[in-house]
């Protein structure tokens, strides 16, 4: 809950406290300049990455490859067009540096830890899918989830 009251209260505000402080600064006109110039550049940039992602999807699909990785940098280039596209300094910046590939390498690192982490606490559960006899699928879940080793790509 704190986090949440953090996301819609907190970053709005020193959203809006930087964005006058600028406007102060540099002048109304130059600071709109800034939330359309840098909304315009930002979309512009996540569509181009975006569909280099989608074609390196495509092929590691057709190569066999799994499409781990070009699906988390995806989602994360779509979160920095919609960071880039909400009007503000903090998101543009955020926005911005999820569009730089070595800090969305160092984000998934991190969320891939975050992860493995959950399900060796229990925190998160993994469950296998195997078909049964008939029409029923049967659910067994995986115990003892070690993380890949050194011939993981992520790695």
């Amino acid at each position: 809950m704190g986090r949440l009251l953090l996301l819609f209260v907190a970053v709005p505000a020193v959203e809006l406290i930087l964005l006058v402080e600028i406007g102060q600064r540099v002048g109304t006109l130059n600071t709109l300049a800034l939330i359309v110039g840098t909304g315009v550049v930002g979309a512009s940039l996540a569509r181009r990455q975006g569909t280099s992602t989608f074609a390196r999807l495509r092929r590691g699909l057709a190569e066999g490859r799994s499409p781990a990785v070009p699906i988390i940098d995806g989602v994360l280039i779509l979160v920095a067009a919609a960071f880039l596209v909400t009007p503000g300094v903090l998101t543009d910046a955020v926005g911005f540096l999820l569009l730089i590939p070595m800090s969305r390498r160092l984000i998934r690192r991190n969320l891939k830890r975050r992860f493995e982490r959950a399900i060796r606490t229990g925190a998160v559960g993994v469950a296998v899918a195997s078909q049964g006899s008939g029409d029923r699928t049967q659910w067994a879940p995986m115990k003892n989830i070690t993380p890949r080793g050194p011939t993981d790509p992520e790695r």
